[in-house]
């Protein structure tokens, strides 16, 4: 299993799940836990998911899924769990 957490931050709008689920999907990226709040209308997700299905680079997932969240006017960041891990043990 390759986990890879996934943010996303940005004014709420409708279709931001399915935008980015949809992306997922059919990249054969598998959501493992997601977790979303909307405070304010300020939508937040963030979602561990299993990339080992996944055929492309990992840096053109990541540089594809920005220019999504860019798309429907959100920021989406994604790290492999490892450096998250390594980043927030400091």
């Amino acid at each position: 299993m390759k986990r890879t957490i996934i943010t996303v931050v940005g004014k709420d709008t409708v279709g931001i799940i399915a935008r980015v689920c949809t992306y997922l999907a059919e990249n054969g990226i598998n959501i493992l836990d997601i977790s979303q709040t909307i405070v304010q209308g300020y939508f937040n997700m963030m979602m561990i998911v299993d990339t080992a299905g996944m055929e492309k680079p990992f840096g053109d997932m990541a540089e594809e899924i920005a220019a999504l969240g860019e798309k429907i006017g959100v920021v989406i960041k994604c790290q492999k769990e490892e450096i998250f891990d390594k980043m927030h043990r400091i």
